[in-house]
């Protein structure tokens, strides 16, 4: 384990926001509490909030290459069964990307995993890649046809100024130091070129009113945003945020049964086995809960690009 200062101003003056939920001598499967679809809701290590400028983060927490070890080895085939609704959701969040930037241009998506993103990219004309530690999930997508990268903005180079738009979609939150990584971002987008980070926020009203019980509090989120503090941290990295936005997700029926089992694992058979009766588990739809948004921020021009 391994203590930090805030990420966003450098502080050391952080409040106990929630108390550990993980001991010591049980500390959770790696595999499925860094799985994308793991339901290990709820388990996660002392989450603090800074009081200088209000980020929330783990504290402390695994070290940085603990956590990369465990991305790159997970395998997750719930996320594939989940291709339907996770089309139908970038398929919207892209429309929102085009509103601010087109004609399609090159795109590089963070953190893809099987891409699916890319993929719905790629079918609007962009010149779409994904980037992704996890060796299972860049395989699966190769196995579409996608252009995929194996590795992450730590260890991959990639030449500078040479994309329109960069995507991070359910990633900052996730990786040991964001700052850092929106700034490689900003070397990598061509000026004028468009950043859009997609989280969790943690003064949405449905966050606030469930507390500790709110489902996004999980080991493998590190980082726990506001519009506020991630416009500010966009700023920092040199971005002007230019938008922000709640949006939710499409989701199968099915699926949200085994997510409300990570909760009550007899609800979740219940409700599962009543959609299969009805023959409903596939069917896809809309949820939006207030507590995911969106920060779409641009590189604006070089003073020698606009001179």
């Amino acid at each position: 384990m391994e203590y930090v200062s805030c990420n966003l101003c450098g502080s050391d003056d952080a409040a106990l926001l929630y108390p550990s939920t993980i001991k010591d001598d049980q500390l959770p499967n790696a595999v499925e509490a860094f799985r994308c679809t793991s339901s290990l809701y709820g388990k996660h290590f002392t989450i603090v909030r800074c009081r200088k400028c209000g980020l929330g983060y783990t504290n402390p927490r695994l070290s940085s290459e603990d956590i990369m070890r465990a991305y790159e080895g997970v395998q997750d085939p719930l996320y594939v069964e989940e291709y339907d609704g996770r089309a139908l959701t970038f398929q919207k969040h892209l429309r929102h990307v085009e509103e601010l930037k087109s004609p399609p241009g090159r795109l590089l998506d963070v953190g893809a995993y099987s891409g699916v993103f890319v993929e719905a990219a790629k079918a609007r004309g962009w010149d779409a890649w994904g980037l992704e530690p996890c060796r299972w999930a860049v395989e699966v997508a190769r196995s579409r046809g996608l252009n995929m990268i194996e590795g992450s903005l730590d260890t991959i180079p990639i030449e500078e100024q040479s994309f329109d738009v960069v995507t991070m979609w359910d990633v900052i939150e996730h990786v040991t130091d964001p700052l850092d990584q929106l700034q490689k971002a900003y070397r990598l987008l061509k000026p004028g070129g468009l950043a859009v980070v997609h989280t969790m926020d943690l003064d949405s009203t449905c966050a606030k009113l469930m507390g500790s019980r709110w489902p996004w509090l999980m080991e493998m989120h590190i980082y726990y945003f506001t519009p506020r503090t991630l416009g500010r941290m966009a700023e920092v990295a040199g971005f002007k945020a230019v938008k922000s936005r709640a949006e939710g997700r499409y989701l199968r029926l099915g699926y949200i049964a085994t997510r409300i089992g990570g909760l009550n694992r007899f609800a979740g058979r219940l409700i599962g086995g009543g959609l299969r009766m009805l023959g409903l588990r596939e069917t896809a739809i809309p949820l939006n809960f207030g507590d995911l948004f969106t920060l779409y921020a641009i590189r604006e021009h070089d003073p020698a690009c606009s001179a």
